[in-house]
């Protein structure tokens, strides 16, 4: 019987993870593929973000596709009645519990090394390649027959082809002061025969123009100062783009634990209630499936995903409470995790005979 019920919650919850993954991948290929599109990231980019990004949502319906998964193998045990066989033979609830526990286990360990090492280091590796498309697409070489725009959108360079040598033909440069009070809302405007791009890929760029004009003055007015010159320079300062390195889900464990700021003290508490809510779930969901002889085998599915919906809910109120100094880390999110207990102990009093001690009365 062990083995039986045991491969059944593992064939299932293969299954219902799968497509929760799916699900949730579709909606991350996405938001990868719109800001690859936005920054003309490489595919190659593309694919490492979508395969980095992808393993967070792990531990998110890894708990979720176990708790379902036991309450649909039981809910179809108690409609085709081959439960009322198990229980005849005198199996109660602890011999459903004990082979549900050894993928319990299983799924415990591998939250635990996605929660504490896997997951940071992927969403650290996915901010670096992020950042390191970003600063490819705005520092590198101007493409020619396309607009590129740099400081915030007030300088756009335009250059209609590009030869072997890397020399840019029919130069554009358009510069927006206007919101500058400084410059009393001028206009510059740089139009060259043959330009060159130095620095590319730096944060420090120059633009040597030559054989060109250039127009400066204020939009509306007649008086525009116009010059013409061999050979011209405009500096671009980029700045650095930089990632967000210190986001407390990219970090360490070991790092988190060292610290004394509430975000890394919350996000510690979060990688921890990861595996622990597992096996909280895995309490709720055994009496939580058993379904009346009159109930369909999906008769208590939707009170599941409810209640794991206001569970998640909580623990991100928690979390949140701490890393703002609502309530003290001590409390965290353990409360939580108590009522969520209590429930599972509760519906197990309620929900399963056998362990309940009945009293039958014996004539004289």
């Amino acid at each position: 019987m062990d083995r039986y019920l045991l491969r059944e919650v593992a064939e299932t919850w293969l299954a219902v993870t799968g497509v929760l993954l799916v699900i949730l991948l579709s909606n991350q290929l996405a938001r990868v593929l719109s800001q690859a599109a936005a920054n003309d990231f490489p595919r190659t980019v593309v694919l490492q973000l979508i395969g980095l990004t992808s393993a967070g949502y792990l531990t998110v319906v890894v708990p979720i596709g176990f708790f379902l998964a036991i309450m649909l193998t039981l809910g179809r045990l108690y409609h085709e009645s081959e439960m009322a066989a198990i229980q005849s033979c005198g199996v109660g609830p602890s011999g459903l519990y004990r082979p549900i526990s050894y993928l319990g286990l299983a799924i415990t360990a591998l939250l635990l090394w996605l929660s504490f090492w896997a997951i940071p280091h992927a969403s650290a590796r996915a901010q670096e390649i992020r950042v390191q498309a970003l600063q490819e697409a705005q520092f590198g070489l101007l493409e020619p027959g396309r607009f590129r725009t740099f400081g915030g959108g007030n300088v756009v360079f335009y250059a209609e082809r590009v030869d072997d040598n890397g020399i840019l033909h029919n130069v554009n440069v358009f510069v927006d002061r206007t919101q500058d009070a400084q410059s009393e809302g001028e206009l510059e405007i740089w139009v060259a025969t043959r330009a060159e791009q130095r620095g590319a890929g730096q944060a420090d760029q120059m633009f040597l123009l030559y054989d060109g004009e250039h127009y400066k003055g204020v939009p509306g007015r007649g008086d525009w100062q116009i010059t013409q010159f061999a050979e011209g320079g405009y500096p671009i300062r980029l700045g650095e783009i930089t990632g967000r390195a210190g986001k407390a889900a990219m970090k360490p464990t070991a790092e988190l634990m060292a610290s004394e700021d509430l975000a890394d003290r919350a996000e510690l508490q979060r990688r921890i209630s990861t595996p622990l809510m597992a096996l909280i779930l895995m309490l709720v969901a055994v009496p939580m499936a058993r379904v009346r002889p009159r109930q369909g085998r999906f008769g208590r599915i939707g009170i599941g995903i409810l209640f794991y919906f206001v569970y998640s809910l909580l623990l991100d109120a928690a979390r949140t409470w701490v890393e703002g100094g609502v309530v003290p880390e001590w409390v965290g999110p353990w409360w939580v995790h108590a009522i969520a207990i209590a429930v599972g102990l509760w519906l197990l009093w309620r929900e399963a005979p056998l362990a309940k001690v009945r009293t039958v009365a014996v004539p004289a």
